[in-house]
Order: structure tokens, then C-alpha cells, then sequence
């Protein structure tokens, strides 16, 4: 027998795409990666606005996409807005700390579709090699979007409201978790970043919701 895989896989647009429990999307046919909503620095902005917040958030988003690159070899990553947090977060460490990263993978082609974030944090320094574009970005029957939206031709994929849902249980039990929200046109990513926060999503018709517990995707019922 055998074990049921952690992802979850959707045909849209006439592509097979998975949802990642590392709240990512690999298109393979595509060879290409999305993740939405990294904000790296936020935690050492608000450190500076005297808020005891972790450290180390930003060595663990990079870790993770590490990790994604090594066991998908994308060919392309697609980041759909909000790379950094805002211009406080370019600091010194976190600009090394990306370096290095990029270094590690010199040979993938780097795409940050901008988002509100980014128009506050600036683009990224030029030495990281990042296409910068403005939404909606087309590969191939996707259209890669910061801002939920829809497109005349395209199927949507976004990031922005950070969706997160939550499970009932008996009494007063719940349980809060990340999830994709997939609509008529368009698929809204969970964001990857540690440290960001997220947008309650209710059921709706037409909305299908797929909760990130345990290291799995799963669709939710409707």
C-alpha cells in the first residue's frame, strides 16, 4: 500500500498543478515554482520599532525554498509579490543572507511579480538577478498576480490576502491553519513567509477551500 502523497493536485487551464504543504504550487510541466508573500525582514522591522518579535525567520523561509529547489529543480521561480517586507527590512544581514542564497542558485531564473509591499521596499538589489515585473506576468495558461483578480484569458494565480481557514470541532474546539483558496479563475496562494499573519477565509459557493496541516493539502469540504 501505498502512503498518500502530502500534496494535493488540481487540473486547471489544462494543466496539473500541486499544492504544496510547504504553502507553494509546482506547475512541472512548467518547471516552475510559486510562492507568494515571502515579506522577508517584517520580524526585523518590527524589531526596530521596539516589538519583541523571533529571530531567525528570514534563515528559515530561505531554508525552506532551498529545500523546494532541491526536490522539484525548477527550471523558473515565480514570486507573486511581496518579496520583502518594506525599505526598514534591507538590512546588512538579511541582504548578506540573500546573497548567499542566490549564489546557491545561480542558475534559476528568478521572477518577482511586484506587489503593495514591494512598492514600499523597493525592487530587489540588481546582484540577486531578479526579472521584475508588474501583474498580471503570463506563463504559459497562468497569469501571474499579486492582487486576487481576474483575467480575460489567463487563469489567475495570486497571493496577497494570506488565506487561512479554520476547522470546527466538538464545543468550543478549533483549529486555525494556512490554506489555498481556489475560485472560478483563480487560485490564491497561502503566503510562505514565518512571520506574516493571515485573512480568515469563510466557505462561499464557487470557493473551495485546501487546508496545510501536518505536512499534507487536503480539500475541505464545501
Amino acid at each position: 500500500m501505498h502512503a498518500a502523497s502530502p500534496s494535493c493536485r488540481l487540473d486547471v487551464a489544462g494543466e496539473s498543478i500541486d499544492l504544496l504543504p510547504e504553502r507553494a504550487l509546482w506547475w512541472s510541466a512548467g518547471e516552475t515554482l510559486f510562492v507568494a508573500d515571502l515579506h522577508l525582514g517584517k520580524a526585523a522591522s518590527f524589531r526596530a520599532l521596539g516589538q519583541p518579535v523571533p529571530h531567525g525567520t528570514t534563515g528559515q523561509n530561505l531554508g525552506r525554498l532551498d529545500d523546494l529547489i532541491e526536490r522539484h529543480r525548477p527550471r523558473q521561480l515565480i514570486v507573486l509579490g511581496d518579496f520583502l517586507h518594506d525599505a526598514q527590512a534591507r538590512t546588512p544581514q538579511l541582504l548578506a543572507s540573500l546573497e548567499s542564497w542566490r549564489e546557491r542558485h545561480a542558475g534559476l531564473r528568478c521572477t518577482l511579480v511586484r506587489g503593495n509591499h514591494d512598492s514600499r521596499a523597493g525592487d530587489p538589489p540588481t546582484s540577486l538577478s531578479f526579472e521584475v515585473v508588474d501583474e498580471p506576468h503570463l506563463a504559459g495558461p497562468f497569469a501571474a498576480c499579486h492582487h486576487p483578480r481576474t483575467h480575460a484569458t489567463h487563469f489567475v494565480l495570486a497571493g496577497h490576502l494570506h488565506p487561512v481557514c479554520r476547522l470546527q470541532g466538538a464545543g468550543r474546539d478549533s483549529l486555525r491553519m494556512p490554506c489555498f483558496v481556489r475560485e472560478e479563475r483563480r487560485l490564491i496562494l497561502p503566503a510562505f513567509g514565518e512571520f506574516t499573519g493571515g485573512w480568515h477565509m469563510d466557505a462561499a459557493p464557487g470557493r473551495h477551500l485546501y487546508g496545510i496541516g501536518g505536512g499534507i493539502v487536503w480539500p475541505l469540504p464545501t
